[in-house]
């Protein structure tokens, strides 16, 4: 299939740029998607954050080298792309569990991460109940926190946002704002022109806009949209993992660039209602 052609394709790009600085938006350019949705991609599918995959990789090639040439740990160190010995042995420790300079001694075990390569298992064991609706551009107004570049470094961000809007009374405000479809409060991992992302807590509204609030119009696109219930985060983040790893790869449409949103339809996080919206476009044949 050519959407697992592609992924393929963009962890050859990966094996080739060990030694360089490897760019994200390259391998996202690869896989015919935005950097943001092929890092939740690639964790999904491989089960380990893109950085992190990087980094095993880095040093599986590195601990090689280590053990079969006579280059010092320091040229090693630069060698992908550590300018800091201390960094460098930080990062090999955090794989290897020794220091590097004892990778150099003779009988001493090592870690190996080999390459990953991605193909379809057809599960389709529990159902998925979900639509597809066009949608004209619709804007909506909430609050924002920037999105890092390396995804699961927002795995911090996003809950603290969460959090801190319900404290404060964000959650409330917005909740008297609603007025548009989709009819709940929103998580909206968003992007400007610069690829630069953003997360907002908000709300569809066409016309409000409330001092203390930003707007951002979601454009006019196509959407995989997916419901389900359960004890929050745990039910959504599965429901997620399901559809890029179950749905998406047979399902005929690849990612549209466009945002992703989270509809929580109530505010019960131990009996959630909610709906998952994905943006797709039809794959060409």
């Amino acid at each position: 299939m050519e959407w697992i052609k592609r992924l393929n394709d963009a962890i050859n790009y990966i094996e080739e740029h060990l030694l360089e600085e490897i760019s994200y938006e390259e391998i996202a350019k690869i896989a015919c998607c935005s950097t943001y949705h092929f890092q939740r991609m690639f964790s999904y599918l491989a089960d380990v954050p893109l950085s992190e995959y990087i980094r095993r990789r880095r040093m599986t090639m590195a601990a090689v080298d280590l053990q079969e040439s006579d280059e010092k740990v320091i040229d090693i160190a630069l060698k992908y792309g550590y300018d800091s010995p201390t960094a460098f042995n930080r990062a090999f420790q955090s794989i290897h569990g020794i220091a590097p300079s004892q990778a150099k001694l003779a009988g001493v075990t090592v870690k190996a991460f080999p390459p990953i390569s991605f193909k379809v298992t057809i599960k389709g064991d529990v159902e998925m109940n979900y639509r597809i609706e066009k949608k004209d551009a619709f804007r909506i107004i909430g609050v924002y926190e920037p999105l890092h570049h390396e995804l699961e470094k927002n795995f911090e961000i996003v809950p603290q946002m969460w959090q801190k809007a319900a404290m404060n009374g964000t959650i409330e405000k917005l909740t008297a704002m609603m007025k548009d479809d989709p009819m709940g409060i929103l998580g909206v991992s968003a992007c400007n022109e610069q690829n630069n992302w953003k997360y907002f807590i908000a709300v569809a509204n066409s016309n409000d806009l409330a001092e203390g609030f930003d707007e951002y119009v979601i454009p006019a696109t196509t959407w995989a949209i997916f419901s389900g219930e359960g004890i929050m985060p745990n039910s959504i983040q599965e429901l997620e993992r399901r559809i890029v790893t179950e749905w998406l790869p047979t399902s005929g449409y690849e990612y549209a660039n466009a945002p992703d949103i989270e509809v929580y339809l109530n505010a019960d996080p131990q009996n959630a209602k909610f709906e998952v919206w994905i943006p797709v476009i039809k794959k060409e044949k």
